[in-house]
């Protein structure tokens, strides 16, 4: 044996004992359970250790499983045997700081069941509907190019005083059928004020031209017989739009029968002045519709806007006595529903009502 022989068997023993070490230090005891893969980390087990400048010891980790992160928008943790994918957030950014400050969430209004119904008006009885849209349609034909051009020059041309007098004028002729169907209503108080009213406007109003009976108090309503029957129990009538004449029910246009013998206008034997007296009544009847022409322009179904708020207007005038006396019904309702300037074209310029002269 040479010398260098007891040098090799030195070295192969040292070697042999650190292999017999390695393999001891790599492989567990026997009965020691290996410790529970922690909670991943950007899709890494919490055991595995970082080499170097933060690479990967993948002898540590081992290999990671497939995923389809990337693709898909998959979630490397559902991918995981063992471990549950986390609960996605749906709350907004909003609600995620009203729970955050309040500590419950927002309160929805919708979903409240022990709030009451909402309110709903009472829908028009309009079985003629289909006849009704026809005759509408053509009374607007007839009011774009007749009408309405009437109207905007008499605007144009007379002074807006005069205008005022005119309508103090037609309204005051209005006041004794008023005063008879208040009556005839069972309402003597108000029948005293329109007779009172008619009687200071014709006399100090020059013939009704002014009102000084409104700067003295005393109210202006309106009252016609189609109001008088439905005090006395009509109720529900049916929608019916007249030519030429619009608006009505069917308890209206029976109520013309009983307004035509009181129109002050249809009094007047002479042809000419009668045409001319309604001509020029049912033009300042159409200056009064000028400020609802942008609002029916503008609507989805005109004539349903038309036939609702005409509806609901007239169910005012009939029960307008009830609510004005101090009925909580009444409370914040709009002014216009007690305003007793009408701008339905009156009986006085009907030119057919039964029983009565015509032009």
């Amino acid at each position: 044996m040479t010398p260098a022989t007891p040098t090799r068997l030195r070295t192969g023993a040292v070697l042999l004992a650190a292999l017999v070490l390695a393999g001891c230090a790599g492989t567990p005891s026997r009965g020691v359970s290996e410790p529970a893969p922690g909670p991943l980390v950007e899709g890494v087990p919490a055991q595995a250790s970082m080499a170097g400048d933060g690479a990967l010891d993948a002898t540590a980790a081992g290999p990671l499983p497939e995923t389809d992160v990337g693709v898909g928008g998959g979630d490397a943790a559902a991918a995981v045997p063992g471990i549950a994918a986390p609960a996605v957030d749906q709350r907004t950014d909003a609600e995620v700081d009203y729970d955050a400050i309040w500590g419950a969430a927002p309160y929805d209004p919708v979903a409240d069941d022990t709030l009451p119904a909402p309110a709903e008006s009472p829908r028009a009885l309009d079985p003629w509907e289909p006849w009704n849209r026809k005759v509408h349609s053509f009374n607007n034909v007839v009011d774009r190019t007749i009408a309405t051009p009437l109207a905007r020059a008499y605007v144009k041309v007379v002074p807006r005083p005069m205008r005022l007098g005119v309508s103090n004028f037609f309204n005051n002729l209005g006041q004794p059928s008023s005063a008879v169907n208040a009556l005839l209503q069972g309402r003597p108080k108000q029948s005293g004020q329109s007779l009172g009213r008619f009687l200071v406007n014709a006399t100090l109003g020059v013939g009704g031209l002014f009102d000084p009976a409104s700067r003295m108090g005393i109210p202006n309503r309106s009252e016609d017989f189609g109001q008088t029957l439905g005090v006395w129990g009509w109720k529900n009538s049916r929608f019916l739009e007249l030519p030429l004449f619009g608006p009505r029910t069917v308890r209206d246009a029976f109520g013309l029968v009983g307004d035509g013998p009181l129109s002050p206008v249809r009094q007047v034997g002479e042809d000419s002045v009668r045409v001319f007296l309604q001509g020029l009544q049912l033009v300042d009847v159409r200056t009064q519709l000028f400020a609802l022409d942008r609002l029916r322009e503008g609507a989805d179904d005109e004539y349903a806007l038309v036939r609702d708020a005409w509806m609901q207007r007239r169910d005012y005038q009939i029960h307008g006595d009830r609510i004005r006396e101090g009925d909580d019904s009444g409370d914040g309702l709009p002014d216009y529903l007690f305003d007793d300037n009408d701008a339905t074209v009156p009986v006085d310029v009907m030119p057919i009502v039964p029983g009565t002269s015509t032009p």
